[in-house]
């Protein structure tokens, strides 16, 4: 043990450990965390957003303790175990002689330092990236049964992670293509795809709803080159921290000389320029380039053992990282040191204001899966995000969270309104309104599909009740939303249908049949009409799938 790892390392890294157990208790969760946390509570083989990793994750935590560390403790544990990984990668000798570099070098990175107690799906996709690479290390020198056996379990730990290690695996191959021919590699991928199993079977019987959501139902806006590809390039300077320029330097001067070192350089250009195209369609999220981090740290500590002025400058500049990095860790936990309200402050405090509003009642909260388990959290109370048209499907529109207050006295929660029975107001001063509504029922998962017309200009509509019980008609009225070539909501309007007047009530898992026409829109060209249904005076929701107008 003592060979591999000099007794600096191991005491360095307890050091950490014990320092990201204490941030990890004190810090108030982010709003993912919590939402992720929401995920936990009915453990399943999927979700809407992210494969279940990150459950499962926060589930193993809960077992061992309450509170924010509840939540936390495994992603502690992953971190350090990302450190051993990447030390293992690492076979320059000379490394024994520079440990205190390698904990600066990698406590520089900036979303890996946050990653060290945050819980987030790239939480473990960094452990899994460093252990998929060391196994591949170890592949490559001699492809035992049991290393191939491994490296097929840690690829689909990968991809249950997030869907974005698919880029892990598919450059790491492209470095090779002659693993096309090798049958353990093969064989390791048939393991994979076995593991992985059961998230296909929960993608299918969702209607893939993850996947269609991800390409092609999020919205989007209009290209800019200062939000779009400037901004990419400025993550992958976030991602760094400020030792930025040093470990760029270190990727453009090193050169592969084996196979597993022109797996790191593919990796990294790989997702670089992969990220670099999407800019020009998307707006690219800093963690989701967040894999080169490994490689990187990789071959920058190489360079580093190489040259004695990088060494001279990354160390310099990595202890100012440090000082910085701790005050923004206090930051996190302490809202005066630094004049912005962040995601971790202040979230005791207005949950806490609206349940002695509230009382025991349940909340909904219109268009927010952030606040919803955020109180549900921090208040122990009941709390669901209703979705409507002015906002986005996610892991409340699909989990039947809506039993959980039909037919319940609900306090309901709008950033829109301005007045009602309650009000309350969060840390950065925004204000929120509350109604108390009787015997709440919604019906957002009511299904309706557009067929387009053979001729002519009317269209049939079908609306499905999923329901396991009868859903009254009378209560209903259809609209549609107008948006533009970004999905981006522009108008909605009523929209008439014409039904049979005599039908009071759709079945449970039965169909009725309407038809209609396309009201006259205000707005220019639209691209995309979307039927929704408001139920009980409700906004309306995401009952139909956006559909394009001109094919």
């Amino acid at each position: 043990m003592s060979q591999k790892f000099p007794r600096l390392f191991i005491v360095l890294l307890a050091v950490l450990f014990v320092l990201n157990l204490v941030q990890a208790s004190i810090t108030e969760l982010i709003y993912d965390e919590a939402y992720y946390w929401y995920y936990a509570q009915n453990m399943a083989w999927g979700y809407f957003d992210h494969p279940p990793m990150v459950a499962f994750l926060i589930k193993l935590s809960s077992f061992l303790f309450d509170g924010e560390l509840g939540v936390r403790f495994m992603s502690c544990v992953l971190s350090a175990g990302t450190y051993v990984l990447l030390w293992l990668l690492i076979e320059n000798p000379k490394k024994k002689d520079y440990v205190v570099h390698f904990f600066l070098l990698v406590f520089s990175f900036t979303l890996m330092n946050a990653y060290g107690f945050l819980t987030l799906p790239d939480t473990p996709l960094l452990f899994f990236t460093a252990l998929f690479l060391w196994l591949y290390k170890h592949f490559l020198k001699a492809p035992s049964a049991w290393t191939t056996v491994l490296m097929g379990i840690v690829m689909a730990c990968l991809m249950y992670s997030k869907y974005h290690a698919v880029l892990v695996i598919l450059f790491v191959f492209l470095s090779n293509v002659k693993l096309i021919m090798n049958k353990k590699a093969w064989l390791a991928v048939a393991i994979a795809l076995v593991c992985y199993l059961p998230h296909f079977v929960w993608l299918y019987r969702n209607d893939f709803v993850s996947i269609t959501f991800h390409l092609y139902e999020r919205p989007n806006q209009a290209y800019s080159f200062e939000g779009f590809t400037l901004g990419y390039f400025l993550n992958l300077i976030v991602i760094i921290g400020l030792l930025f320029y040093w470990v760029y330097a270190s990727l453009f001067k090193f050169r592969a000389t084996d196979q597993f070192s022109k797996a790191l350089v593919y990796l990294v250009y790989g997702v670089l320029i992969f990220f670099f195209v999407s800019s020009f369609n998307r707006r690219v999220q800093a963690q989701w380039a967040i894999v080169i981090s490994i490689p990187l740290i990789v071959i920058a500590f190489n360079h580093l053992l190489e040259n004695a002025k990088s060494r001279k400058w990354m160390y310099r500049i990595g202890i100012v990282s440090l000082v910085l990095l701790f005050y923004a860790r206090a930051w996190l936990v302490y809202y005066p040191l630094f004049p912005k309200v962040y995601e971790t402050h202040g979230n005791k405090e207005w949950v806490s204001d609206l349940h002695s509003k509230a009382g025991d009642v349940p909340i909904i909260f219109e268009n927010s899966y952030r606040r919803a388990p955020m109180y549900e959290f921090y208040s122990g109370m009941p709390a669901i995000s209703l979705n409507n048209f002015m906002y986005r499907k996610n892991q409340y529109s699909i989990d039947g969270s809506e039993e959980r207050v039909r037919g319940k006295r609900v306090l309901y929660i709008s950033q829109y309104r301005k007045s009602g029975d309650i009000n309350y107001m969060h840390l950065d001063s925004t204000l929120f309104y509350g109604i108390f509504m009787d015997d709440f029922q919604s019906y957002r998962s009511l299904q309706c599909i557009v067929e387009k017309p053979q001729t002519g200009t009317r269209h049939a509509l079908k609306v499905y009740n999923p329901y396991p019980f009868d859903v009254p008609l009378e209560g209903l009225k259809y609209t549609i939303s107008y948006s533009n070539e970004h999905k981006q909501v522009q108008q909605m309007l009523p929209l008439k249908v014409d039904m049979d007047p005599i039908q009071r009530t759709l079945n449970s898992k039965d169909t009725v049949y309407y038809s209609f026409e396309l009201p006259l829109p205000k707005m220019e060209n639209p691209t995309y009409f979307r039927i929704g249904i408001s139920e009980n005076g409700l906004p309306p929701g995401l009952n139909g799938k956006p559909i394009k107008i001109h094919e």
